[in-house]
């Protein structure tokens, strides 16, 4: 792949005549996927050790990772657009090099608010992937080939095959969680120097007379923000404050409302009204927050738990449930990712994400099995297929259709709405889910009629997501026409 060329393209976002090596580029995206990976899973096998370090208690924790995330999704909303104006390699590199920063605040802190800023810091990496993906399409043209690509990078965000949290847990657990924090900050500054080195500059056509439009980020963020926290707040049920939430669901509501008066009048809006109305753009986003919820909180809450669960589960320690769940299922995600983004440009990647969602339902409907059965093959091979058919094919296809489908004048704006999508979904997961899962847990803590009861739901918002699929437009220009 390192022999390769492709012509590069033009600041402008013309193509120019400067050769750029493929390879080269792929390894320094693929180095800041890795960055952003860590921040993002490397924490979760430290978490029990940050509490004991610091004092703390484990919602106190829980809130420093609910920050990084929160964060994350904020800042995506806004700085691929930053990119397409001042260049993206610079906005990349900035967000790595304030990853590095966060990284230092947080190894560094003797309290938990020192280390909810330097989380809150490291969450404006956010956009890493949605960036690198958009810089690998302004180099990369050929469909198959960019597919092929965005799978290899994509993958990396559901997981470094499992070995993020396994380094993360024997780091804690042998030379403290500040350790886990200087690793990611070594990969960080690692990511920055190749992303700085090794990758060409590229902005959006017609920039010159554009400048970013702070307003309608300002009350973008503001109600997506209140959003975020609201769901937060909310997936707390019984000790949720439910005034508060229903407060800042009002605000998400204003917000929203005057964004979009705001980018009605803008003359240099950050997303056109005319672009929001499109199906591309409310389809897509509707699609991936469907599929968020419907998926997520499974994988990544009720299977663990279930696999941890002493009476009504198998009774597995932590280390033992992740090599039998979240491992098996990031080793199947990174396998078939490139498989799947060149079977997205070849085949077409609204039917590829449709068998992605009628693969994941049925996953998750054969996960009720499991719950049934007293068997860790089963609960492996489980894990494996939502590997491949979520985290291999449904996460590519929805990242690689945000950048395909975005607008050519604002590359930029749809794959970050498309991030806070994600995030939206992952939030709504845990929220919608374990309410229903609380809701229909009996009394008998050795039945699974909870589990049971949420999986269901998650598979009911699979669906949806499915019939919402058709409403996608079909990216033409990204899929192979032979």
């Amino acid at each position: 792949m390192n022999a390769v060329t492709e012509p590069a393209a033009a600041p402008g976002g013309a193509r120019g005549s400067r050769p750029v090596r493929v390879g080269v580029l792929v390894t320094a995206l693929l180095a800041a996927c890795f960055a952003f990976q860590l921040n993002a899973s490397m924490l979760s096998p430290a978490l029990k050790n940050i509490e004991d370090s610091l004092g703390a208690t484990s919602a106190e924790v829980g809130l420093t990772q609910t920050a990084f995330f929160t964060s994350a999704a904020l800042f995506s909303l806004f700085l691929p657009r930053l990119g397409d104006l001042i260049g993206r390699r610079k906005v990349l590199a900035g967000m790595l090099a304030l990853m590095v920063v966060g990284c230092v605040v947080a190894a560094l802190a003797e309290s938990v608010p020192m280390l909810f800023a330097g989380r809150v810091i490291q969450g404006v990496s956010g956009p890493t992937v949605p960036l690198c993906l958009i810089m690998l399409r302004n180099e990369v043209r050929e469909p198959k080939r960019y597919g092929t690509l965005l799978g290899v990078i994509t993958a990396v965000n559901g997981g470094i095959a499992g070995v993020d949290s396994l380094a993360g847990g024997y780091l804690a657990d042998h030379h403290g969680f500040q350790s886990v924090f200087w690793a990611m900050a070594g990969v960080a500054a690692l990511a920055t120097l190749l992303v700085a080195a090794l990758t060409p500059e590229s902005r959006a056509a017609d920039t010159a007379d554009r400048r970013m439009d702070w307003p309608g980020v300002t009350l973008l963020v503001v109600s997506v923000g209140a959003a975020l926290i609201a769901l937060n707040e909310a997936g707390k049920l019984g000790a949720a404050n439910w005034p508060l939430v229903i407060g800042l669901f009002a605000v998400t509501a204003v917000a929203f409302a005057l964004f979009w008066r705001t980018e009605d009048r803008s003359s240099h809006p950050l997303v056109a009204t005319h672009h929001l109305r499109r199906r591309s753009t409310w389809a897509l986003l509707l699609t991936t927050v469907l599929t968020m919820t419907g998926v997520f909180a499974v994988m990544n809450g009720m299977i663990p738990a279930f696999a941890q669960d002493a009476r009504a589960g198998f009774g597995l320690s932590a280390e033992q449930s992740a090599w039998w769940t979240l491992t098996p299922y990031a080793l199947a995600g990174l396998a078939m990712g490139p498989l799947a983004g060149r079977m997205a440009a070849t085949y077409g990647y609204g039917r590829v994400l449709r068998l992605g969602l009628i693969g994941s339902a049925v996953t998750v409907a054969l996960m009720l099995l499991t719950l049934h059965g007293d068997s860790r093959p089963l609960l492996l091979a489980a894990s494996v297929l939502i590997g491949v058919t979520y985290a291999g094919v449904g996460n590519i296809v929805l990242n690689g259709l945000g950048i395909v489908l975005s607008p050519k004048e604002n590359p930029g704006f749809l794959p970050g709405l498309n991030a806070g999508a994600f995030n939206l979904g992952a939030g709504l997961s845990f929220a919608v889910l374990y309410a229903v899962q609380t809701a229909a847990a009996p009394a008998d803590k050795t039945s699974t009629a909870g589990y049971s009861a949420g999986m269901i739901a998650g598979v009911v918002l699979i669906a949806a997501a499915f019939a919402t699929s058709f409403l996608i437009p079909k990216p033409v220009e990204a899929e192979a026409t032979e």
